[in-house]
């Protein structure tokens, strides 16, 4: 009978410690395991790829643009300089043609700016083009008078007048072909005086008093501050040149080229040559 009683709790205790040494091992064996958890956390960070840093560029950047560049360039090569210490940039201005012409002959460049389709045209029939070239702006004509307007210019129809001063680009360069257009839309023999290799050798003639009046973009009207005095013309509208612009494949600083090419088609540039005058694409 006492041996009966013994027994079931005997089974008990039994079951009891094997309970325990369970209870106990698995225990033991979260506890040891969460080393191996913090190490699996651990792994992906010590496995993943560092951040990379936007690959540096140096040396010299020599970029070919058209006249009427010249100002708003100058001011991004300043800041792209700021932004890239180890760049310098050199430009060479002139009229477009020009500087086709100077690029197909192989002359020593990174970058054409032209103002023209027709003049990039040049280049990229060529072969000199690395890449397609992209339009990052649009200018459009002004007339430009000395402040004292001894022509009495008020419109286009007056660039017609008998013994008018008159300036305008050559044909071959896009600010002539351009006053072309606008000359042939609204049906107007101009009295042209002189005729210039670029926009700024009109602009120079207009402010220093040689010439009466001359047909150059709306930059450079606001360019030259109060040297000119610019005249508006609806008949513009005929003539608004696109800017494209590209990487040439003969560039010495292949990686400053293509950086700069992307500065120029920026939101920071966009702005600034926007303030320029400039009319975005």
């Amino acid at each position: 009978m006492s041996t009966a009683i013994r027994r079931p709790h005997l089974v008990t205790t039994t079951v009891g410690l094997l309970v325990a040494t369970v209870l106990s091992a698995c225990g033991s064996g979260s506890a040891g395991s969460a080393p191996a958890a913090t190490t699996a956390a651990a792994a992906p960070a010590a496995s993943s790829p560092a951040t990379s840093s936007p690959a540096r560029i140096s040396g010299n950047l020599t970029v070919l643009a058209a006249a009427s560049l010249t100002e708003t360039f100058r001011t991004l090569a300043a800041a792209f300089e700021a932004a890239n210490p180890g760049v310098h940039v050199t430009f060479s201005f002139g009229a477009s043609s020009t500087l086709a012409q100077q690029i197909v002959a192989k002359a020593p460049a990174d970058v054409f700016a032209a103002a023209s389709p027709a003049t990039m045209k040049t280049v990229t029939d060529a072969g000199d083009a690395a890449g397609t070239s992209r339009v990052f702006v649009r200018n459009t004509l002004e007339i430009a008078v000395p402040p004292d307007n001894p022509g009495q210019v008020n419109g286009l129809a007056d660039l017609a007048k008998s013994g008018l001063k008159l300036g305008v680009c050559a044909l071959a360069v896009p600010c002539g072909a351009a006053a072309q257009k606008v000359f042939q839309a609204a049906n107007i023999t101009p009295n042209v005086a002189s005729y210039e290799q670029d926009v700024k050798g009109v602009l120079t003639k207009v402010a220093a008093g040689e010439l009466d009046a001359g047909l150059v973009y709306r930059t450079d009207v606001k360019s030259a501050g109060d040297k000119v005095k610019g005249i508006e013309f609806p008949e513009a509208a005929a003539a608004i040149n696109d800017y494209p612009i590209v990487a040439l494949t003969t560039a010495a600083n292949p990686a400053a080229a293509a950086a700069w090419v992307e500065f120029v088609t920026g939101p920071q540039a966009r702005q600034i040559l926007q303030d320029a005058g400039f009319q975005l694409p």
